[in-house]
């Protein structure tokens, strides 16, 4: 054991001193101020070990007590002095003395070597961690966070949205607003359309394409040429007629397809004869359905035939396939019946060339005929007919969504008299028509919130040339 002294100025020099010499485990035995200095009293870690851990073989190791009784220790020869001392002193002090009793002493235990200071040092060992575990924690909260953060961004974007939306309708009633104080014939034309049937997103981009014009009658001639260029016809029905084909009349329940069938049976007849016509129904679930085009059919002298199903149709139209014009006449469903997705795949897989064309009835909004319009699209509609147009109180609606769907508008039918009552559509005329036959226009108050109300609208692209 090598005890070292190490004295400095101060405790933390004297420090210094002994970790470089004896290294950072050394042990402290003293640290005292001696004569304005520090003076530490250092050991070595070693040291300390080797205290701590005695020898085995040694006697501190495996202590061995020698302790006797005393009437077992062996006589030792007295002194002179002493002999002469006891034989002096008399009988009394030669009686013989009882010897004191001593207990015995177990041996003690052996001693366990004391941990060294190193040991003593280490770090508890660390827990074994579950991994697994701990991986299925961080994912699950690494979920939950991002589920937190979706939500969050998305109830965010959707106040932005209405905060946008209630700015910009807002900013539209102001600007109509000063637009119909600066330009008043606008304000004209958009309570005429209105009033005509046409939407206000129709209305809306019309006007905002309109050049500048001082008068409302100039106005007026403007807007009703756009919209009778922007109106698809086929202008003449010689080309239909002569081309012939498979033509299958689509559309919502009564809308009048097997009357419109039949008037367009009427003109095949009288344009080729009733040799080259045939027709074909669909409809086995109306009650009398098949016997109306039964009747049509034996008044021209045109067979008519019955299909089911895709497959029915499939052989019927091979075995028509020498016939110029083939008429179909399909069931009317609504326009929310998954049926309607059922009927264009029949339709289109029936292995000819179907060109489908669909009844749009005056009489509905313009709401319902845009979902008849989506319902009945499909692969793509060959054109439209407009029908009950004696009945509508106004046909702007019907316009408008041929205009905005791009629709190819073939004939009209305005009554119930084959084939007298259905006509070849003409742009020009129906445009006049529609602002004839006007209804009750908007107030001007109310304008500014109908043109604000269509600012978000989705609008197709109207070519105003």
């Amino acid at each position: 054991m090598k005890v070292k002294k190490f004295t400095a100025a101060t405790s933390r020099d004297a420090l210094r001193k002994v970790r470089e010499a004896l290294g950072p485990d050394a042990v402290i035995l003293s640290n005292r101020p001696v004569d304005g200095a520090v003076e530490i009293l250092a050991l070595d870690n070693d040291d300390v070990a080797s205290l701590a851990a005695p020898v085995a073989d040694s006697e501190m190791a495996q202590p061995k007590p020698q302790l006797q009784h005393f009437d077992e220790l062996a006589p030792a020869a007295p002194r002179a002095t002493s002999a002469r001392r006891y034989q002096d002193a008399g009988p009394v002090m030669n009686a013989p003395v009882a010897p004191a009793y001593v207990a015995p002493v177990a041996p003690l235990a052996p001693v366990e070597p004391a941990a060294t200071y190193a040991e003593r040092r280490a770090p508890a060992p660390e827990p074994t961690i579950d991994m697994a575990a701990m991986t299925a924690m961080m994912s699950a909260a690494i979920t939950q966070a991002k589920e937190s953060a979706t939500s969050e961004v998305s109830n965010m974007m959707s106040e932005i949205r209405a905060m946008r939306g209630l700015m910009e309708t807002q900013l539209a009633e102001l600007s109509w607003g000063s637009t119909a104080q600066r330009e008043p014939h606008k304000a004209t034309v958009l309570r005429e359309m209105l009033a005509a049937g046409f939407s206000a997103t129709l209305a809306r981009y019309i006007i905002e394409k309109m050049p500048a014009m001082n008068e409302a009658a100039q106005a007026m001639r403007w807007v009703k040429t756009v919209l009778a260029r922007n109106l698809a016809t086929i202008g003449n029905e010689d080309a239909m007629l002569s081309e012939g084909g498979v033509f299958a009349l689509v559309g919502p329940t009564g809308v009048g397809k097997t009357t419109t069938t039949a008037k367009l049976a009427a003109r095949c007849v009288m344009r080729h004869g009733p040799d080259k016509l045939a027709l074909i129904t669909t409809d086995a679930y109306r009650i009398g359905g098949h016997e109306q085009l039964r009747i049509y059919g034996k008044i021209l002298g045109v067979m008519v035939h019955s299909v089911k199903d895709e497959a029915d149709l499939r052989i019927a139209l091979k075995e028509l396939r020498n016939k110029h014009t083939v008429l179909i006449d399909t069931i009317g469903m609504s326009q929310r019946d998954h049926m309607v997705a059922e009927q264009v795949a029949m339709l289109s897989g029936s292995g000819a060339e179907v060109k489908r064309l669909l009844c749009l009835n005056s009489t509905s909004t313009n709401e319902t005929l845009n979902e008849v319009v989506r319902a009945y699209q499909g692969s793509g509609l060959h054109g439209a007919i407009m029908t009950k147009m004696d009945e509508a109180a106004s046909t702007g609606g019907v316009l408008d969504i041929v205009i905005r769907q791009k629709l190819k508008l073939h004939y009209v039918s305005n009554g119930q008299r084959v084939p007298e009552d259905l006509h070849v559509a003409d742009s020009a005329m129906l445009i006049d028509r529609a602002f004839r036959n006007r209804g009750t226009a908007p107030a001007d108050a109310d304008l500014p919130m109908l043109m604000a109300a269509t600012a978000q609208a989705n609008r197709r692209e109207v070519s105003h040339g």
